[in-house]
C-alpha cells in the first residue's frame, strides 16, 4: 500500500473513533457500553496515527495521538495518555514544534501529578533541544534548562554527568544573554566539580576558560584576578594554551591593541578552531578596544 492509501485508511479509522465518539455520548449509548465505544475510539485514534506515521503526514498523526491521548484521560488512564501526548509530540516535531512542545507539556504535567519526576524531567530536556535546534530561542532553552535544575533535583535524578551537561547548557546561554555572573558561577561550579575526577580533569580547563572569558567582558581586573585563583585551584591550567591566550588577550586589551589582540585569536584558532560561542564572547571583549572594528579578521 502506497502513502496515499496509508493516509486514507487512517482517515477512515479517524472517521470511524469520531463516531464511537458522539455515540458514547449519547442517552443510549452511555446506558449501553458508553465506555467500551470510548475505548474502541482510543484504539482507532492509536492506529490511524501510525498509518499516518507511515505515510508521513506528521501533523495528523500528531493530531490523532492527542485524540488518543484526551480519551485515555476521560477513561482515567493517566499514563497511557501521557504515553500518547509523548507519541504526539515526537510526531509534531517533525511538522510543528511549537505543537510539539504543547504537546510534551500536557504529558510532563500528568507525569508530575503522578510523582513520575524521572520522566517528567526527561521531556523537560526534550523541550529544551526543540527550542535549541528548531525554534532558535535561547531564552526559552535556558529557561527550560534551569527551571528544570531547579525544580526536578536533577542530581538525584539524573546522575553527576548529565547534571553538568545541563548545567553547561545555562551557563551557555546565560552568557549569551549577558548574564556572565550566573554563566561564571557555573562554569566554576562544574569545573570544581570535574578537575579531581581522574575521567573528566581534562574539561575543567575550558569551563576554568569559559568563567575568565565572562569575567574579562564584565572587567579587565575582575579577570586577571579570577585567572590567578584558577591556577591556583588547578594547576593544569596554567600550562593550557587557553590561558596563553588569554594572557596575550590581557595585555593586547590593557595596551588597547586591537592588532594584537587578533592576532593571538588566530594563533589559537588555527589549532583549536573556535566555535559559534566562543567567537561570540571574544569579540565582545574586543569591541571594548577603542577605535575597534568589532570583528576577528
Amino acid at each position: 500500500m502506497d502513502n496515499s492509501g496509508k493516509e486514507k485508511e487512517a482517515m477512515q479509522l479517524m472517521a470511524e473513533a469520531d463516531k464511537k465518539v458522539k455515540a458514547s455520548g449519547s442517552f443510549l449509548g452511555g446506558m449501553f457500553g458508553g465506555n467500551h465505544k470510548v475505548e474502541d475510539a482510543c484504539e482507532m485514534y492509536a492506529r490511524a496515527a501510525n498509518m499516518f506515521k507511515m505515510a508521513k503526514n506528521w501533523s495528523a498523526a500528531g493530531n490523532a495521538f492527542c485524540q488518543a491521548a484526551r480519551l485515555h484521560m476521560q477513561l482515567q488512564n493517566k499514563l497511557d495518555s501521557a504515553t500518547s501526548f509523548v507519541d504526539a509530540g515526537n510526531a509534531y516535531k517533525k511538522a510543528d514544534p511549537q505543537e510539539a512542545i504543547n504537546c510534551l507539556n500536557q504529558a510532563i504535567d500528568i507525569y508530575t501529578d503522578m510523582g513520575r519526576f524521572t520522566i517528567a524531567a526527561k521531556h523537560h530536556i526534550t523541550i529544551a533541544e526543540i527550542y535549541e535546534s528548531e525554534l532558535v530561542d535561547i531564552e526559552k532553552v535556558r529557561n527550560r534548562y534551569n527551571t528544570f535544575l531547579s525544580l526536578y533535583s536533577l542530581f538525584l535524578i539524573w546522575g553527576f554527568s548529565s547534571a553538568n551537561k545541563c548545567l553547561l547548557k545555562v551557563g551557555h546561554y546565560s552568557a549569551q544573554l549577558e548574564q556572565y555572573q550566573k554563566a561564571i558561577e557555573i562554569y566554576e561550579q562544574v569545573a570544581m566539580s570535574t578537575m579531581d575526577n581522574p575521567l573528566l580533569k581534562y574539561n575543567a580547563k575550558e569551563y576554568f576558560f569559559k568563567a575568565s572569558l565572562c569575567h574579562f567582558i564584565v572587567d579587565e581586573l575582575n579577570a586577571k584576578l579570577a585567572i590567578e585563583k584558577y591556577e591556583e585551584m588547578f594547576p593544569a591550567f596554567s600550562d593550557s594554551r587557553e590561558l596563553k591566550l588569554l594572557k596575550k588577550l590581557l595585555e593586547a586589551h590593557e595596551e588597547q591593541n586591537s592588532e594584537a589582540f587578533t592576532e593571538a585569536v588566530k594563533e589559537f584558532d588555527s589549532v583549536s578552531r573556535l566555535d559559534q560561542w566562543l567567537t561570540t564572547m571574544l569579540l565582545r571583549i574586543k569591541k571594548t578596544i577603542q577605535g575597534d572594528a568589532g570583528d576577528l579578521k
